[in-house]
C-alpha cells in the first residue's frame, strides 16, 4: 500500500542517515504541483553537527550518497508511484532523480543538509483544467515531529478546499508535525481562475482556509484585532529591522513589547520569517530568544 511504502521511505531515509548524527534531525517534504498535474518532490534532511564524530560520520554516509543512499532512495520511491498507479488507474512515471549534501553554518550551530529530488509525472488529477492533489495518498501519511510538508501549485490557480487545513498558507499550504493524515490526505482542489479575479480569489480562499469561514475584505480598515496578509509582511520587515537595530537578536516578549502587538500577531510573523530562514527561536528558559539568521 502506498501508505506503507511512504512509511518505510521515512524510516529508510532515518535509518540510513542515522550513521551521519546522533541528535535531532527535521525533514521537509516540498512538493511542488504543475498545472499539469506533474509533481517535483524534494525532500531536505536536516541534522545538527557537533562534535567531531557528527563530521565524520555525515561525511561517510555522504561518500555513498549516489552510490548506494540515492538508489534505495529511488527504488523506493518507484514502487511508490507503481502503487499509485494502481490505485488511481493513472500512467505514472518517477524519473530525474537526483542526491546532493552540504554542510551549512548558521548562529545557532552547523548543520549537514542532505537533499533528495525527483520528479512525479500525473501526480495531480486535472479535470476541466482544474487540479486535485491527494488521491495517490491511499493509506494517508504521517509526519514525525518537527517534519513539515510544504504542498505548492502553480500560479493561476486558487485553492477550493484542503483537508485537513494547513497549518500555513505562504508560498504553499504548510502542514507541521507531529500529524497523522487519513486516507487519500492531504486532499487539495485548486479552481483554475481568470488573470482579472485571481489575485481576490487566492487571498479571501487562503483566509477561507485557515479561519474556517469567509472573511470580507474591507479596502480601507481592518476589523480590530484582525491583520492583513500585506500588513504581515510589512511586519516582518518591521522585526527585521528591530533586530538589526539591537544588534541581531531579542526576546520574543520584547519584540512584542516594542511593536506594541498582540502575542498571536507577533508569533505568527515570527513563524513566517522562521519559515523563510530569516531568523532562528532558541529556547531561554521560558522565553524565547530572536535571532538573525
Amino acid at each position: 500500500m502506498v501508505r506503507r511504502i511512504l512509511y518505510l521511505f521515512i524510516i529508510l531515509l532515518l535509518s540510513a542517515s542515522a550513521a551521519a548524527a546522533q541528535n535531532d534531525y527535521k525533514i521537509t517534504y516540498t512538493i511542488d504541483v504543475n498545472n499539469e498535474g506533474t509533481a517535483f518532490w524534494n525532500v531536505e534532511y536536516r541534522t545538527q553537527l557537533i562534535t567531531k564524530e557528527d563530521f565524520n560520520s555525515f561525511e561517510n554516509y555522504t561518500s555513498d550518497l549516489n552510490s548506494i543512499h540515492l538508489i534505495e532512495f529511488k527504488n523506493l520511491m518507484q514502487n511508490s508511484v507503481l502503487e499509485a498507479a494502481n490505485a488511481t488507474s493513472r500512467k505514472m512515471v518517477a524519473g530525474g532523480f537526483t542526491g546532493s549534501a552540504k554542510i551549512q553554518s548558521a548562529p545557532t550551530g552547523t548543520f549537514g543538509i542532505v537533499q533528495y529530488s525527483f520528479t512525479w509525472t500525473d501526480f495531480a488529477e486535472i479535470s476541466n483544467g482544474n487540479i486535485r492533489i491527494g488521491d495517490v495518498f491511499v493509506g494517508g501519511l504521517y509526519l514525525s515531529k518537527d517534519n513539515t510538508l510544504i504542498i505548492q501549485y502553480p500560479s493561476g490557480f486558487a485553492v477550493e478546499h484542503a483537508s485537513p487545513r494547513p497549518d500555513e498558507a505562504r508560498d504553499g499550504l504548510i502542514w507541521y508535525g507531529l500529524r497523522s493524515f487519513n486516507p487519500g490526505e492531504p486532499e487539495v482542489s485548486l479552481l483554475k481562475t481568470s488573470t482579472e479575479w485571481m489575485p481576490y480569489l487566492i487571498a479571501i480562499l487562503i483566509i477561507s482556509i485557515l479561519s474556517g469561514s469567509f472573511i470580507y475584505l474591507r479596502l480601507r480598515k481592518s476589523p480590530p484585532g484582525v491583520i492583513t496578509e500585506n500588513e504581515m509582511m510589512n511586519l516582518e520587515d518591521r522585526i527585521v529591522k528591530l533586530l538589526k537595530d539591537s544588534g541581531g537578536s531579542m526576546y520574543q516578549s520584547e519584540i512584542g513589547k516594542k511593536l506594541d502587538l498582540p502575542k498571536s500577531t507577533v508569533s505568527s510573523a515570527l513563524n513566517g520569517l522562521r519559515n523563510k530562514n530569516i531568523i532562528q527561536k532558541i529556547r531561554k528558559g521560558r522565553e524565547n530568544l530572536i535571532r538573525l539568521v
